[in-house]
C-alpha cells in the first residue's frame, strides 16, 4: 500500500501509555453523592482516604480519581500512565492506522449522507470502553455504546505470526472491518440484532451475529473499491492480502487451529469462506445495497 504522505485522522485517541483502572460501569450516578460524602467525611471516612493517599503514592495514581470511581464515575474508568515505550516499528503502525481511518472518513463521508467519524482508540495491554473493560486478548472491537473502534496494534503482530496473514492491506482490512461495524450502528442493524439476545435460542441468535459479522467484511470491500478508485494506493498482492486475512479469521479455521472440531452452530462470525467472499463481494460492486446479509438465502 502506497499509504506514507497521506492525511492523517484527527480522530484517533492514542492511550498506548496508559493502562486501564480495571473499573467499568454506567457512568456518574449523581444518587450516591449524598451518602457517599457522609462516609468520606466520617471517622471511617478519614481512614479510607488515608489508605487511598498511601496507595496512590504507592502507585502513581491520582486521589481524585479514585475517590471519583467509589462515586460511580466508572464509565471509562481512570487511566494511569505505564512503562510502556513504543518502537519506531509502533509508531510507524500507529501513523498507519490514523492514515487507514482518514481513508474511511474521507470515502464513507462521500458514500453516506448521515456518515459521523468515529474515534479509534489505541492501547496497550488492556482498556476501559463503554462497553466495559478489555484485554489485547479480546482483539480488536467496535463499541456501539461510545462509537469507537479499540486496537492494541500487537495484533497485527498476532496476524502475522500466529494466523499467517500478514500485510498492511491485511491490517487495513481489520480497520475497515471494524468502521463496517460503525456503519451498522449508524443504520440501526446493530440495536435490532443486539435486541434479538434473550428473545431467540441461542443457535439463532449466533446465526445473526455470522450476518452482522460477514456485512461489516461486505462494508470494508466497500471501502476497498471506493478507496482505490480515488487514491489508487493498493500495489500487486494487497487484495491477496486482505482475502488472506478474512481466510485465516473464519470460526472453522479458528475452530481447527485452536485443536478442537468444528461445530457451526457456535459460529459468531462466519465461515473463511463466508468472509471472503462478502468481502470480495463489496470490493467488486462498490454497491451498498448489495450487501443485505440478512435477506441473502445463501451465504
Amino acid at each position: 500500500m502506497k499509504w506514507q504522505g497521506k492525511r492523517q485522522s484527527s480522530n484517533v485517541d492514542d492511550r498506548r501509555r496508559q493502562s486501564g483502572s480495571g473499573m467499568g460501569g454506567g457512568g456518574f450516578n449523581p444518587l450516591l453523592i449524598g451518602p457517599l460524602l457522609k462516609i468520606l467525611f466520617s471517622k471511617t471516612g478519614l481512614i479510607i482516604i488515608g489508605i487511598l493517599v498511601v496507595f496512590s503514592v504507592a502507585t502513581g495514581t491520582n486521589p481524585l480519581a479514585l475517590i471519583g470511581g467509589m462515586m460511580g464515575g466508572g464509565g471509562q474508568g481512570f487511566t494511569t500512565e505505564s512503562n510502556y515505550q513504543p518502537t519506531t516499528e509502533e509508531d510507524r503502525l500507529a501513523e498507519f492506522c490514523s492514515t487507514v481511518l482518514a481513508d474511511t472518513e474521507d470515502v464513507w463521508n462521500q458514500e453516506l449522507d448521515n456518515y459521523r467519524n468515529p474515534t479509534l482508540v489505541l492501547f496497550t495491554n488492556s482498556v476501559s470502553s463503554a462497553c466495559g473493560n478489555a484485554s489485547s486478548a479480546t482483539g480488536p472491537f467496535y463499541c456501539p455504546a461510545d462509537e469507537k473502534l479499540y486496537l492494541d496494534i500487537s495484533f497485527f503482530e498476532d496476524m502475522e505470526r500466529k494466523l499467517n496473514a500478514p500485510g498492511d492491506f491485511a491490517q487495513a482490512y481489520v480497520i475497515a472491518h471494524e468502521v463496517g461495524h460503525h456503519i451498522q450502528k449508524i443504520m440501526g442493524i446493530t440495536d435490532q440484532i443486539h435486541s434479538l439476545r434473550g428473545n431467540v435460542s441461542e443457535k439463532e441468535y449466533n446465526q445473526y451475529s455470522v450476518r452482522l459479522e460477514l456485512q461489516a467484511d461486505f462494508l470494508a470491500g466497500v471501502w476497498a473499491h471506493f478507496s482505490q478508485e480515488s487514491s489508487g494506493w493498493l500495489e500487486k498482492g494487497d487484495l491477496e492480502e486482505a482475502l488472506n486475512a478474512a481466510n485465516a479469521i473464519g470460526d472453522d479455521r479458528l475452530q481447527k487451529q485452536a485443536g478442537g472440531r468444528v461445530v457451526p452452530d457456535s459460529f459468531t462470525h462466519g465461515t473463511s469462506a463466508q468472509r471472503m467472499k462478502w468481502f470480495k463481494k463489496g470490493f467488486d460492486t462498490g454497491d451498498i445495497s448489495q450487501g443485505d446479509t440478512f435477506s441473502a438465502s445463501d451465504l
